[in-house]
C-alpha cells in the first residue's frame, strides 16, 4: 500500500511540474477592475507567471475548504467533548460507589466481585 501512496505522490508531482514549466507565461494580476481602481486613484496589479496563479488559486481554494469544515464541525467536537466528560464522570462515581459497596469485606473478594 505505501507504494501505491509513493507512485501517487510521484504522479501528481510530475504533473505539476509538467504544468508549471508548460505555463511559464507571465501575466498580469489585477487586484480590482479598472473601473473601481479608477475611482480610488490606483490600479494595483502585479506580474506573476501563469501555474503561480493557478496553483495559488488551487491552495487558496482548499486552505478556506479547510477553515470551512473546520468552523461547521465546531458543533459536532463541542458535543462529543462534552460526551467525554459526562463518561469520565459517571465512570468516577461508578468506581465510587464499588469502593462504597465493598467496604469492609476482604480484598480478594472485592476484587472478584469487581470482576465480575
Amino acid at each position: 500500500m505505501r507504494y501505491v501512496r509513493y507512485a501517487f505522490w510521484g504522479a501528481l508531482g510530475i504533473i505539476l511540474i509538467s504544468v508549471s514549466l508548460a505555463n511559464r507565461a507571465i501575466v498580469d494580476l489585477k487586484l480590482m477592475p479598472d473601473a473601481v481602481a479608477e475611482l480610488l486613484g490606483f490600479n494595483p496589479s502585479i506580474g506573476l507567471p501563469l501555474f503561480v496563479v493557478v496553483l495559488g488559486g488551487v491552495a487558496s481554494g482548499l486552505i478556506i475548504g479547510f477553515i470551512w469544515e473546520w468552523i461547521r464541525e465546531h458543533k459536532h467536537r463541542r458535543a462529543a467533548g462534552g460526551q467525554a466528560r459526562e463518561v469520565r464522570k459517571l465512570s468516577r462515581e461508578v468506581n465510587k460507589l464499588k469502593k462504597q459497596k465493598n467496604e469492609g469485606k476482604d480484598e480478594v473478594l472485592a476484587i472478584l466481585d469487581d470482576a465480575s
